[in-house]
């Protein structure tokens, strides 16, 4: 398996086509997998936005002061309101919001990000990534799209890689039923493979003002096994979320 970058992309802006920026700049193969930063996806379909956007309500506020007494440092509450509508649900609200998105990803601020926006204070995440994912594949020789970004994780220090939308592919592959190399069968291992590849383009993709935000993967071969489009937990299956629910109820 190879990753290459896909060279000199342009600052993307409102109303691109990401795909034929893609096409013009590199030869893929069907088997590809092209996968693309969430930050270039948000810029193509308009999610740049100002604070004064999202003038805050009282909720936003009372976030915004709490965070305040528990960092120490000023929070402006209208980015609490863009927060807040971007959101579905807050598992934790200070000293950081770790919030719902629409689209079942659990993150940081919804995703919100505020680095590499020219001319503007916000950059959303894409309303609906998958759906991001399958118009960019249908531009491309290969079919096989994932929308990444960055998040941190539970119990790791730093960031990765994670998908967030896909296209052409299953987000992960059934190793249960199969045998390991004793001949004990395997009852519980299921790989994210899109999380996997989204983490492994990251290291290529890099971060700050040098990124190339499209890698390709060249070779991956998904393998004779059962697939799956299981990616976000269900609430019904997810107990660390399901406690953080509790936890924040009660607090």
């Amino acid at each position: 398996m190879k990753l290459f970058a896909v060279p000199d992309l342009p600052e993307i802006e409102p109303g691109d086509d990401i795909a034929s920026l893609i096409d013009e700049r590199v030869d893929l193969e069907p088997s590809d997998v092209v996968c693309v930063a969430s930050t270039i996806v948000s810029k193509a379909e308009g999610r740049l936005a100002d604070l004064s956007a999202f003038p805050a309500g009282p909720r936003a506020r009372e976030i915004a002061a709490n965070l305040e007494d528990a960092t120490g440092e000023p929070k402006d509450p209208r980015f609490a309101q863009a927060v807040l509508e971007e959101s579905v649900g807050l598992l934790i609200e200070s000293p950081f919001l770790l919030t719902e998105t629409r689209f079942g990803h659990v993150t940081v601020n919804a995703g919100i990000d505020r680095s590499n926006v020219p001319g503007h204070d916000l950059l959303l995440l894409p309303r609906h990534p998958s759906a991001s994912a399958e118009e960019i594949a249908g531009g491309l020789d290969a079919d096989r799209v994932i929308v990444t970004d960055t998040c941190g994780r539970p119990f790791r220090h730093g960031q990765r890689g994670v998908a967030i939308g896909w296209a052409g592919m299953p987000a992960s592959r059934d190793w249960r039923g199969e045998h390991d190399r004793t001949g004990r069968e395997l009852g519980v291992t299921v790989q994210n493979v899109i999380d996997e590849l989204a983490a492994a383009s990251n290291l290529l993709a890099g971060e700050g003002a040098g990124g190339t935000p499209v890698v390709v993967v060249r070779g991956f071969e998904f393998g004779d096994h059962e697939g799956s489009d299981e990616h976000f937990r269900e609430i019904e299956g997810d107990l660390v979320r399901q406690a953080l629910r509790e936890w924040n109820d009660g607090s």
